[in-house]
C-alpha cells in the first residue's frame, strides 16, 4: 500500500472515516446505522447517498481518495457509547496505508475516568503514533459541554505532547445546548499553546464560531460537510480574511462523497493563498506532515 500513487497536488482530508471501521459508518447493510448515513448525505447535499458502499476494505477506500485527489486521510473516529473504534484497530488501519493515513486517537473520560483516560491517549499518541486526540464532549453518556473540567486534564495533555485536540460539535449534538463555539474560547484561552481543531465548525453557530476564531489564532475551523450547508459562505468570507491561517478541508466521508467535497470546495470562492493553506498547507504544519514545501513546488509547477 505503501507505493500507492499520491496525487500530484496535496489535498489534506482532516476528517474521513472508512465505512468498514464500524456499522455506525454505514458498514451494514439494512441496518438503522446504514440508513441514518444515507440520511445524512442526503442533508447535507450529496449528489450520490450511496457513494460509502464501494470502499470494502483498505485497498478500496486508498482508491476512493486517489479518484478524489486526496493525498492524506485523517481517520477521527469515536469512543462514545454505540460507537466504539479502538485506537489499536484505527493504527493498524493506518499502518496498511503507509503515509497515506494518519490515526486520531479517541477517548472517553466519562466511561474511564480520569487516569484510565489520560492513560490511554498518551499511549496512542506515544506508543501507537497517533497525531491528535478527539474529544466528542456532547456524546458521551453524560453529555457535557466542550470546556467542562472532566476534560481539561485531555486539553492539558494535548498542549503537554505537543498533537491538537480535534473537538467536535455540530447539528447532530444530542443537546444543542452544548453546541456552543464560546466553550472553545475558554479552552483556548486556558491553553493559548494548544491547537484546537474544531470539526463541524460549530454549525450553524457560524457568526459565533468564527468571532472565537478571530479571538484566538490556536483555533482551527473544520466545518467539513457543513461548509456547503445554509449560512457555511461566512467561513469563505472569514477564511479569505484574518481566518486565512485556521482554515481546514475536511470531507466528512463517509457522511458525504470524497470527490465531491473536493471538488465543491474548489468552488467555494477562495483566494489561491486561502485555497491552498486550507487544503494542506496548514494541516501539514499542525499535524507535522512533510508536505508544505513539496505542495508549493507542485503548485507553482501546474
Amino acid at each position: 500500500m505503501t507505493n500507492a500513487k499520491k496525487p500530484a497536488m496535496p489535498i489534506i482530508d482532516m476528517r474521513n472515516r472508512p465505512t468498514f471501521l464500524h456499522k455506525f459508518f454505514g458498514a451494514e447493510p439494512e441496518t438503522p446505522e446504514y440508513e441514518v448515513v444515507r440520511w445524512l448525505n442526503r442533508r447535507v447535499g450529496a449528489k450520490d447517498v450511496d457513494h460509502f458502499t464501494r470502499a470494502r476494505g483498505v485497498e478500496g477506500y486508498v482508491s476512493e481518495m486517489d479518484e478524489a485527489g486526496i493525498s492524506v486521510a485523517v481517520m477521527v473516529a469515536r469512543s462514545v457509547p454505540g460507537v466504539r473504534v479502538a485506537n489499536e484497530d484505527l493504527a493498524a488501519v493506518a499502518a496498511k496505508a503507509g503515509d497515506r493515513l494518519v490515526a486520531i486517537a479517541s477517548v472517553d473520560p466519562i466511561e474511564l475516568g480520569r487516569e484510565r483516560a489520560i492513560e490511554e491517549a498518551t499511549h496512542a499518541v506515544k506508543n501507537l503514533g497517533m497525531k491528535g486526540i478527539n474529544i466528542d464532549a456532547g456524546f458521551y453518556a453524560t453529555p457535557l459541554r466542550a470546556d467542562d473540567y472532566r476534560l481539561m486534564p485531555l486539553y492539558e495533555l494535548c498542549e503537554s505532547l505537543g498533537v491538537p485536540a480535534f473537538v467536535m460539535s455540530g447539528p447532530t449534538t444530542p443537546d444543542l445546548r452544548l453546541n456552543d463555539p464560546f466553550a472553545v474560547d475558554n479552552i483556548a484561552k486556558a491553553f493559548p499553546k494548544l491547537p484546537i481543531i474544531c470539526c463541524h465548525g460549530f454549525y450553524p453557530n457560524v457568526r459565533e464560531m468564527v468571532t472565537v476564531a478571530f479571538r484566538n489564532e490556536n483555533v482551527y475551523v473544520s466545518p467539513d460537510m457543513y461548509t456547503f450547508s445554509p449560512g457555511g459562505s461566512l467561513y469563505v468570507e472569514a477564511a479569505n480574511g484574518f481566518m486565512q491561517d485556521q482554515f481546514l478541508f475536511g470531507s466528512s466521508y463517509p457522511f458525504r462523497p470524497m470527490r465531491q467535497g473536493v471538488e465543491d470546495f474548489r468552488m467555494l470562492g477562495l483566494s489561491q493563498e486561502a485555497y491552498e493553506k486550507a487544503s494542506f498547507v496548514t494541516a501539514s504544519r499542525l499535524l507535522g506532515l512533510d508536505f508544505q514545501t513539496a505542495g508549493r513546488a507542485a503548485v507553482s509547477a501546474a
